[in-house]
């Protein structure tokens, strides 16, 4: 039986219903599932583009490794990303303090793509491929113009969380 999640924009009042891809991507699907809920203080794309998403000190017994990767993920792609606190130290990345995140050690970036035209390259860590374990099923045009107004409006105040549904 397959399963699904709830991705909220909490202060927009917009979400969206995505299905998880355990059949390419068990290993980050399991990881993701076992931990949620998850909520987190969201952040638009830089670099990517049509990407928002929310940054999480590591919350699985073990990193799920590279599985169902890409660097050119589609409108209602989920990703899961895995980063070093020292990956995103750079003050150029817009986080509100020099320190980068403001969290050291491991960190999952969780994803959601929501436009066309995305490809993940990073100019201080060239290509990021992220591991696409989940699939937007329900309410993707609602929710794409909710990032859309977060990308003009300002993300501050607003947080992103995963749940079961």
């Amino acid at each position: 039986m397959s399963k699904y999640i709830t991705v909220s924009l909490d202060k927009r009042g917009v979400s969206c219903v995505a299905k998880l891809l355990e059949d390419v991507a068990p290993r980050t699907c399991t990881a993701v599932w076992d931990a949620l809920p998850l909520s987190a203080p969201v952040f638009h794309g830089k670099y990517a583009r049509n990407e928002i998403y929310a940054l999480l000190p590591a919350f699985a017994p073990a990193d799920p490794g590279k599985e169902n990767t890409t660097i050119t993920p589609i409108p209602g792609d989920l990703c899961w990303f895995s980063f070093d606190s020292d990956d995103l130290g750079n003050p150029a990345y817009g986080y509100e303090n020099t320190t980068g995140t403001g969290t050291t050690g491991a960190i999952v970036d969780l994803a959601m793509f929501y436009g066309r035209n995305n490809l993940l390259i990073n100019g201080d860590q060239g290509w990021v491929p992220g591991n696409v374990f989940g699939a937007v099923t329900e309410n993707l045009e609602e929710f794409a113009a909710a990032c859309q107004d977060l990308w003009m409006g300002g993300a501050r105040g607003e947080t992103l969380t995963f749940t079961r549904l």
